[in-house]
């Protein structure tokens, strides 16, 4: 049995916070350079050249990428052979997430009543958390500060099983299509695919944060995200809106087992600043 304080989450949170916000990962950064050489327009160079040096800048000055700041997202993968002290969990991710927002003045965008009252927290939490239980004596934490101008165009479905790879496809590039320039293309595009409702919307979530580059292990998934990505930039929304052949820098699928009766498919579109981090303690 291993023994860990919660304040050393509480820290991680709050590094990881403040890294996100304003440290642009490295194969983000690598995939902006890449589409500007594959843009044949000046215009669409040129917004990708604007977000590059944005990400400079936010780096190098330490200051937000972007002006909304998200809302924090939070999923903890527990080892069971872990043994927690101190505070509770959920409150020390909480306080992490306070002191980032805090300590970083960063915008603080999260309101206490959805629909009626609509008062600003004032520090930017609760983060919304999800926990799972996992072998081991190791905690993975992975942060994630999602802007809204993307998460409002996401969107899920109830297929029909007979709809098959070909409704999935339809109703993936639809959901891009009719997102438009609101998410602040290019954009990265995390599909969630089976399980239930909820489910699905929690694997879209994190396919969103996987890393750049990288494909599902399973070959038909990885060539369907392959598919998706040929098909959203074709449909030549561009940098910024302003059209080109970079709508999106990738698409990440997840996927999870489902009813006989359902697919549920899940579209969680990120904007190009995708501002998440990882850690392990």
């Amino acid at each position: 049995m291993r023994i860990v304080d919660t304040a050393q989450i509480q820290e991680k949170i709050k590094e990881m916070f403040l890294d996100m916000n304003y440290n642009t990962s490295a194969s983000l950064k690598q995939a902006i350079l890449d589409s500007m050489e594959r843009e044949s327009t000046p215009l669409a160079k040129n917004v990708l050249l604007q977000i590059h040096q944005n990400q400079e800048i936010a780096e190098r000055e330490q200051i937000p990428i972007c002006q909304d700041t998200g809302m924090a997202i939070v999923f903890v993968s527990l080892g069971q052979e872990v043994c927690l002290t101190g505070k509770p969990l959920s409150e020390a991710l909480t306080d992490g997430v306070k002191s980032a927002y805090e300590e970083g003045y960063l915008r603080k965008s999260v309101v206490r009543d959805p629909l009626f009252e609509r008062k600003n927290t004032g520090d930017n939490t609760p983060p919304v958390i999800y926990y799972d239980i996992v072998p081991g004596d190791q905690i993975h934490l992975l942060g994630m500060a999602k802007g809204f101008g993307s998460e409002n165009m996401s969107r899920i479905k109830m297929l029909k099983p007979a709809d098959g790879v070909e409704g999935v496809k339809e109703f993936v590039v639809e959901t891009v299509k009719t997102a438009g320039p609101n998410p602040c293309p290019p954009i990265i595009v995390g599909v969630g695919i089976g399980g239930t409702m909820e489910k699905a919307a929690m694997l879209s979530k994190l396919a969103s944060a996987r890393e750049i580059g990288t494909k599902n292990p399973h070959p038909q998934y990885a060539a369907l995200e392959e598919t998706l990505l040929q098909e959203i930039n074709l449909l030549a929304i561009g940098p910024g809106g302003l059209s080109g052949v970079t709508t999106a820098l990738a698409v990440n699928i997840e996927y999870f087992p489902t009813h006989i009766a359902g697919l549920p498919v899940a579209v969680n579109i990120c904007c190009h600043a995708s501002r998440h981090r990882e850690a392990v303690l």
